[in-house]
C-alpha cells in the first residue's frame, strides 16, 4: 500500500511540475511577445519621432515680416502628403495647409495666415499630418504627442482628384 501511495504522490507531482512548467513558460513566450511589439512599435514610429512643425516670425527678403510655418524633418527619408490642420473660428469649416513632400533633413517654410500675426507671441509647435515612407499616416499634435492619424477628407479627396 505504500508503495501505490509513493507512486500516486509521485505522479501528482510529476502532473503539478509539468502543469507549472508550462505555464512558467507561457508567461515567458508571453513577456517577448509584448516586448517584441513594443520593439516592433518603436521601430515604426523612430520616423515619425523625427518630424515637427512649428510657427515663428520670419524676415523677408525686403526687410519686412512674416508669420511662417516650419515642418523639419530631422529622418533620413522623406515624408508626404504632409498638411498642417488649422483651428477653425465659429461657423467655419475646418481647414489644412497642404505642404506635400518635406525631404529628408530639410526644413520646409509656408506662410501662415496673416491673421495668426495678431495673436503671435513666440514661436511655437502647429499640428502635423504626414504619411511615413512605409505609408503609415501619422499626426503630432500641439503638445508633441505623436499618434497614428484617421485619413483627413482633404487627403482622400485629393488623392481622388490627383491619382498618382
Amino acid at each position: 500500500m505504500d508503495s501505490d501511495w509513493l507512486s500516486a504522490f509521485a505522479d501528482v507531482f510529476s502532473a503539478v511540475g509539468t502543469v507549472g512548467a508550462f505555464l512558467v513558460g507561457f508567461l515567458l513566450l508571453r513577456r517577448e511577445h509584448h516586448r517584441e511589439a513594443g520593439r516592433a512599435e518603436d521601430a515604426r514610429r523612430a520616423q515619425a519621432e523625427r518630424i515637427s512643425a512649428w510657427v515663428e516670425l520670419t524676415r523677408k527678403p525686403d526687410g519686412g515680416r512674416e508669420l511662417a510655418f516650419h515642418i523639419h524633418n530631422a529622418s533620413a527619408m522623406p515624408i508626404y502628403e504632409v498638411e498642417l490642420p488649422l483651428p477653425a473660428r465659429e461657423n467655419e469649416e475646418s481647414s489644412s495647409e497642404f505642404i506635400g513632400l518635406v525631404p529628408p533633413g530639410s526644413t520646409v517654410q509656408r506662410p501662415a495666415p496673416p491673421d495668426w500675426m495678431r495673436t503671435y507671441v513666440e514661436p511655437e509647435p502647429v499640428q502635423i499630418e504626414f504619411l511615413d515612407s512605409g505609408g503609415r499616416r501619422w499626426s503630432r499634435d500641439e503638445q508633441g504627442a505623436i499618434s497614428h492619424a484617421d485619413w483627413s477628407s482633404t487627403v482622400v479627396e485629393r488623392s481622388r482628384d490627383h491619382p498618382d
